[in-house]
């Protein structure tokens, strides 16, 4: 009944964009020169190897590299606050063929377009409230235009806002595994799919309150980054509904349990700029749907994914301007996402 969880999950690379050229250049002194490269001189090369002053040492580079892995890894000292701007651009279309054969042949056939436009600002507040533990707060506001049979226009609203906690339970060592325990909520703030009026206006919101836990994984093998995760959701019911669907009643919605993963690698072409590779997949268990007459329906089950591809740009040592770009691999998923993001100063 839901996908927007896959959409901040496809952008699984994008905190790793302003550590991972630091990374590159602190160690490209090990990597094999081009063939046509000229040779440098010894003063050169001291030169460039010698520490300059404001430069992190390698130990600092690899933590802050292996605890910023996406939002999921942006792990920030104690008392030290962190916002961020994200804008992001999806599409989706379909084409639904409408037919009656209730009295065994074809008595209604045509086939409708359906046409979603979503742009969506999101500010995304940190705050360290240890130095291995962060909370944050995510707050969404979206626009969303649709042309489809019932309804052609746009609606403004605030969506679906989430809180959240990251916490590391051990300190990033080089040469292994940093993991990351997440927790959050989704609190159902935007409007519902399930009380909008489908002749005026779009839904914004999931329309349930929600809960997920997971795990993150990365590591660093140089210059590359390899991160995965995985993660659980639990939904309450949207319960007193009085949506007409079918010629009767909504009254509940129980949506299923979900279960996510994702895999991929960020790599630094250069000091200023970074690539990444990855893909996300969501499943969620069918939803129980309950009408005023006693009759109960159930979805399908659902499978979202999403293959990704960033790039990152490194304005200054503090600002990585991030984009990436999603296609959808599976039916449920968005067919196409852009997204952009970047650290703003207080």
């Amino acid at each position: 009944m839901k996908i927007s969880t896959m959409l901040v999950p496809a952008l699984a690379c994008a905190g790793l964009f302003a550590q991972l050229p630091a990374l590159a250049q602190d160690t490209a002194g090990a990597s094999t020169p081009p063939a046509d490269a000229q040779p440098a001189s010894a003063d050169a090369v001291r030169n460039a190897l010698a520490k300059k002053e404001g430069d992190a040492d390698n130990a600092t580079l690899l933590k802050e590299t292996l605890t910023a892995v996406d939002k999921q890894y942006s792990l920030i000292r104690k008392g030290k606050v962190q916002v961020n701007y994200e804008l992001g651009y999806t599409y989706i279309g379909q084409e639904k063929i409408n037919t009656d054969l209730s009295s065994g042949t074809a008595t209604l056939f045509s086939i409708e377009n359906t046409n979603s436009h979503t742009i969506t600002n999101t500010i995304m507040a940190d705050y360290g409230v240890r130095n291995n533990l962060t909370a944050n707060v995510t707050v969404p506001m979206i626009s969303r235009y649709s042309d489809s049979a019932g309804f052609s226009g746009v609606s403004h609203t605030i969506g679906d806002l989430g809180l959240g906690v990251r916490w590391q339970p051990q300190e990033v060592k080089r040469d292994e595994v940093a993991y990351t325990v997440t927790a959050g909520a989704r609190l159902a703030t935007g409007t519902s799919p399930y009380k909008v009026d489908v002749n005026k206006g779009v839904a914004t919101g999931s329309g349930v309150n929600s809960f997920n836990l997971g795990a993150n994984m990365t590591r660093i093998v140089d210059p590359v980054a390899l991160f995965g995760s995985f993660n659980v959701g639990y939904s309450l019911a949207a319960k007193h509904l009085s949506q007409q669907l079918y010629g009767a009643t909504l009254r509940q919605v129980k949506p299923g349990a979900s279960f996510g993963f994702g895999l991929g690698f960020a790599y630094a072409l250069s000091y200023k700029i970074t690539t990444s590779f990855s893909f996300q997949e969501s499943i969620q268990a069918r939803s129980t749907l309950t009408f005023d007459n006693g009759a109960k329906a159930q979805t399908q089950t659902q499978s979202a994914g999403i293959l990704s591809i960033g790039a990152g740009y490194r304005m200054s040592p503090k600002t990585t301007v991030n984009v990436t770009v999603g296609a959808g691999l599976t039916a449920a998923a968005p067919n196409l996402s852009l997204t952009m993001s970047l650290p703003l100063s207080l």
